[in-house]
């Protein structure tokens, strides 16, 4: 695959969890979008998420065996917290772009510090699920298929 769209703990709420934050879109809703603007520029997604963060490492060093191209990268809570999930994206030479749904900067203090910001190759915090394909792009320009 080309590109990963890979979601952390609780995204598969989404819809159902807090819309008032996060919205009314579904997880499925999201991954069809980006599906769409992937096939648009003849590039493969693959989709994952899980709530458990070893399997999210073991995703992200799955994708580096692969050859995947890119990385949208959704960690939810693990963001701010996850030294182990830090490491598994620096030890990939993939480039990954982190994602947030909210703008974690407004949030509350615990959320503001982002653990993975500084091994990724940017951030996109508050555009709601605009941010997944703002994302995308930007991998889709990184790779050459623009």
């Amino acid at each position: 695959m080309d590109l990963l769209l890979l979601n952390g703990p609780n995204l598969n709420r989404l819809g159902k969890r807090e819309p008032d934050v996060y919205g009314h879109e579904t997880l499925a809703d999201i991954e069809k979008r980006i599906r769409l603007l992937c096939s648009d520029h003849e590039v493969g997604l693959s989709c994952f998420q899980s709530n458990h963060e070893g399997a999210l490492i073991d995703r992200i060093h799955q994708a580096a065996d692969e050859g995947t191209k890119g990385i949208v990268f959704n960690p939810g809570a693990y963001t701010h917290t996850s030294i182990a999930l830090r490491d598994a994206i620096a030890s990939v030479e993939i480039p990954v772009v982190e994602v947030h749904l909210s703008n974690i900067h407004k949030r509350e203090s615990f959320r503001q510090n982002s653990m993975l910001a500084p091994v990724c190759i940017g951030q996109i915090s508050g555009l709601g699920s605009d941010g997944y394909e703002l994302a995308a792009r930007a991998l889709l320009t990184k790779i050459g298929r623009n």
